[in-house]
């Protein structure tokens, strides 16, 4: 049935905020006090199209290989040593 909900599904969804369970030493908010990526989006935005699905967003591309790069994740079809079969 259509129309407005009164209440009753604040008991379905909770509230959680990453940043307060990073440690304030940890190598991300080192990542994050150091690189400023707020230009990219801008300065990359003729290479993109309008037409079809949207790509991944730039910044968050650079950022997931940095982060990757800083644990030794080169590649995330490449197992790590210690998996085993």
């Amino acid at each position: 049935m259509m129309g407005c909900q009164t209440g009753g599904q604040d008991r379905l969804f909770y509230s959680f905020n990453l940043a307060e369970h990073i440690p304030q030493n940890h190598l991300l908010r080192g990542i994050e006090r150091c690189l400023d990526l707020s230009e990219l989006r801008q300065h990359l935005a003729d290479y993109y199209s309008h037409t079809g699905r949207p790509s991944i967003d730039p910044e968050l591309m650079i950022r997931m290989l940095i982060v990757g790069y800083c644990y030794g994740r080169h590649s995330s079809r490449k197992r790590p040593l210690n998996d085993s079969i």
